[in-house]
């Protein structure tokens, strides 16, 4: 199949699974052809399901972006597509929970750091230059209400969004008058595998109930589309965590995050 120039043009990573995939399929519903990236081998039966209706091209990439090689792998395949991007959804991301002092591995600390803040860094300063020079785009970072506390037994993750999320405000603003907007996608405990990857099922927060990830998808294209800085994404009762975190001191979100957090509280 080849593409039709009328269709605008998405790049998603972390796709496969969960919220990536999610923001997949609410864009393919509207029109767009889509580049999906992911590390695993899912990458390519959510494009194949993706393709069923025949309505959209949808490219699979299976690609490490925790490697510098894997950036350059997805984006060399931006490239060879020969299309001009129209949203980019930098939206790859992993934890790591458990005690840093004793309990986790530095090799995931700083693998986390490489999917979550190194590939985004990467891949916006490989393809913002482009949607600049054209004067308009639209930019989805998946950060997260983690962003907005200290995370007790999640140390490096939270600490992770913090920086996505002051680098998806500060790109806004320098991108004002552009005609390309950012907007960072703050989502609370969402059912994804999320926490069983970060080995966190026996914690509170991983064993609670979670927020629909088609939801926080939905919410993200509508305010991705819109233009919006941002968007507290999921249920009322994490919208609400989020407000209340605005105001709270960093202790007492420290000892809240603690609570959800320590791993055996589930």
């Amino acid at each position: 199949m080849t593409h039709s120039e009328e269709n605008p043009f998405a790049v998603i990573t972390g796709a496969s699974s969960g919220i990536g995939y999610e923001l997949a399929r609410q864009l393919a519903a509207q029109g767009y052809d889509l580049l999906l990236v992911a590390e695993d081998a899912g990458i390519e039966e959510a494009a194949a399901d993706l393709r069923r209706d025949g309505r959209n091209v949808i490219t699979a990439v299976r690609a490490d972006l925790a490697r510098h090689d894997g950036v350059l792998k997805a984006w060399y395949a931006v490239e060879e597509s020969g299309r001009s991007v129209d949203v980019l959804a930098l939206n790859a991301g992993r934890g790591i929970g458990g005690e840093f002092v004793g309990g986790t591995d530095l090799a995931d600390e700083l693998n986390v750091i490489d999917v979550n803040v190194t590939s985004t860094v990467h891949l916006a300063k490989l393809a913002l230059p482009a949607m600049v020079a054209r004067g308009r785009g639209r930019v989805l970072i998946t950060s997260s209400i983690a962003s907005m506390m200290p995370g007790t037994y999640q140390a490096v993750y939270n600490a992770s969004k913090s920086f996505v999320q002051s680098f998806a405000e500060a790109l806004r603003a320098e991108l004002k008058d552009s005609g390309v907007t950012v907007t960072s996608l703050m989502p609370g405990p969402t059912d994804t595998n999320f926490f069983h990857r970060a080995e966190m099922d026996d914690t509170r927060v991983g064993a609670s109930d979670k927020d629909d990830p088609a939801q926080v998808a939905e919410q993200a294209i509508r305010a991705l589309l819109d233009g919006k800085e941002k968007v507290l994404a999921g249920s009322l009762s994490t919208r609400a965590q989020a407000v209340a975190s605005k105001v709270a001191p960093d202790k007492v979100k420290a000892e809240m995050h603690r609570r959800m957090a320590e791993p055996g509280s589930a």
